[in-house]
């Protein structure tokens, strides 16, 4: 069959410091076959519209939209369209060092390689959280929410689905670093931070920062700033500066980005709610 002009094939590979020593992939395939071959790490691929099917470990496997794909290691897999329109998907190629050391902080102690199952993970919730984590990443804009993303997608991941379960160690009550990582995160509203620096800030692991600041604050921490910037632009705007003067000084990427979160936050633009 010719390949129709609506249908193509699209790749592009990128990095992002936030997951450090992986590839991640933004793709979408319609003549694409890949040969048998495998990664040194992980390969997480979130399937975006379409189906792939591939052989994995003596099984034909079929991955629709919403689907994991996921490879553990050293594994032998392919890949090829499983529909008349190709595949789309996100994936992460995170290291098994940095698997690992997530399954570690989710524990709180040193465990094994989290490998996952021989099979197609299908888990709507999981899937959602990855590719939205793909998203921020891509998009660059916000590292604090991208790493929280990141973090919170695979944890839950690990938590579901690898074969040794990584029990997740108990929060306790710290209001002293909580408050270290408040005033870090008050410091310079436009000072770009990712979760890893503001959790060595007070000598904790991302996940554990991230939870003990949410549990603690009821917010994670991107958003808890987004809120701080939110009630500071709300006494700027009392002082008639314009709306992109504001979105400035206030930390957010532009008009448009403060705009949205300032509506979603007041039920209004912030133009309506000084008059």
């Amino acid at each position: 069959m010719d390949k129709p002009a609506t249908f193509r094939d699209d790749a592009h590979f990128w990095r992002s410091p936030l997951l450090p020593d992986a590839e991640l992939l933004t793709a979408e395939y319609f003549a694409q076959e890949f040969a048998p071959h495998w990664h040194e790490g992980f390969s997480i691929p979130v399937i975006q519209s379409g189906a792939q099917t591939y052989r994995y470990r003596g099984s034909r496997c079929l991955a629709s939209v919403g689907c994991i794909a996921a490879i553990n290691p050293g594994e032998v897999h392919t890949g090829e369209r499983a529909t008349e329109h190709g595949w789309a998907y996100r994936a992460f190629y995170p290291s098994v060092d940095w698997m690992q050391q997530l399954a570690s902080d989710m524990a709180g102690s040193a465990v094994g390689i989290p490998w996952l199952p021989d099979g197609v993970i299908e888990d709507a919730e999981v899937s959602a959280q990855l590719a939205f984590a793909h998203r921020l990443l891509e998009a660059g804009s916000d590292p604090l929410a991208a790493e929280n993303a990141l973090t919170a997608g695979f944890a839950l991941m690990l938590s579901r689905y690898a074969r040794s379960r990584p029990a997740i160690q108990s929060i306790l009550p710290d209001a002293v670093r909580v408050e270290m990582m408040k005033s870090r995160l008050s410091a310079d509203l436009s000072a770009a931070i990712s979760l890893t620096e503001l959790a060595q800030e007070v000598g904790l692991s991302s996940f554990y920062a991230a939870r003990l600041f949410s549990r603690t604050t009821g917010m994670p921490p991107h958003a808890w700033r987004n809120q701080l910037r939110l009630n500071r632009a709300q006494s700027l705007l009392r002082q008639n500066l314009s709306v992109t003067e504001i979105a400035t000084m206030t930390g957010f990427a532009d008009q448009s980005h403060f705009t949205r979160h300032f509506k979603k936050a007041f039920g209004v633009a912030p133009g309506r709610w000084r008059v």
